[in-house]
C-alpha cells in the first residue's frame, strides 16, 4: 500500500515552509507513523536540520511502528525517489523548493495533498496564487494553512476573509508565531518531543491530523 504524500510548497520564499515539514515530519512519527522527510530544495535546510537533529539526540525511537528518515535528493530523480519512500512508509513529507523550478512542481505533481503555509500578511496571501495556479493544473488537492500568526486577531480575520476569498480550503488549524517552535528546533527537536503540553505542540498536532484526512 502507498503511504500517502504531503508537499509543502509556497512560491514566497519566508513563509515558514521548513520549519512546518520538520515538525510535522516529527510529530506524524511522535504519533505512531512510519515518516520519510524529503528534501528536494537547493538549500537543504530540512536536511541539515535532520543532520543536527541526528547529532544532538542520536537515533530517537517511537512505540510502535513509528519511524524518521531523512533523504536529501534534487533534479529528475526527484519523482523516482518519492514513489520509492511512498512504498517504504506510511507518510511523505517533501519540502519543496520556492518559486517555480522544476523540483517543485514534480513534488506537488506527485503528491496526495499540497500544504500551502500561509503567513497572515496581504503580500503572503497574494504570493499564494502561484502555487495554486500549479497544483490545479496538476491536479492535486490543497490545504491553506495560516502559519505563523501573531497575536493580532483582526489582521488575522481579515487575511483568513481574504485566503477563503480564493475558494480552496482553509485549515481550521492555525500555526501561532511561538517561541516553542523556534526553541524546539535549536534543540534538534519536534515541539511534540520538546514540549509536548504547549499550545504549539496542540496546533502541530492538529495541523498533522486535519492534513491527513485531507490528503485522503
Amino acid at each position: 500500500m502507498t503511504g500517502t504524500i504531503i508537499t509543502i510548497a509556497q512560491q514566497k520564499g519566508g513563509a515558514g515552509k521548513t520549519t512546518l515539514a520538520a515538525q510535522l515530519a516529527v510529530a506524524l512519527a511522535h504519533s505512531g507513523k512510519s515518516v520519510a522527510a524529503i528534501d528536494i530544495d537547493p538549500q537543504i535546510s530540512l536536511a541539515t536540520w535532520f543532520g543536527m537533529r541526528n547529532s544532538l539526540n542520536g537515533a530517537i525511537g517511537y512505540k510502535g511502528k513509528g519511524a524518521l528518515e531523512i533523504v536529501q535528493i534534487t533534479g529528475w530523480r526527484a519523482a523516482s525517489e518519492i514513489e520509492k519512500q511512498a512504498k517504504l512508509h506510511d507518510v511523505v513529507i517533501v519540502d519543496s523548493p520556492p518559486h517555480a523550478e522544476t523540483e517543485a512542481k514534480i513534488a506537488i505533481r506527485n503528491a496526495h495533498l499540497v500544504l500551502i503555509p500561509v503567513q497572515p500578511s496581504p503580500m503572503d496571501v497574494w504570493a499564494t496564487k502561484p502555487t495554486l495556479e500549479i497544483a490545479a493544473a496538476e491536479k492535486t488537492p490543497v490545504l491553506l494553512v495560516l502559519n505563523r500568526v501573531p497575536p493580532r486577531a483582526k489582521l488575522t480575520e481579515r487575511m483568513s476573509a481574504a485566503l477563503k476569498e480564493l475558494k480552496v480550503p482553509l485549515a481550521k488549524a492555525t500555526i501561532g508565531n511561538r517561541v516553542a517552535l523556534a526553541s524546539s528546533m535549536a534543540d534538534g527537536l519536534g515541539v511534540v518531543e520538546a514540549a509536548k503540553r504547549s499550545v504549539a505542540a496542540q496546533e502541530i498536532a492538529a495541523l498533522a491530523k486535519a492534513a491527513l484526512k485531507a490528503a485522503g
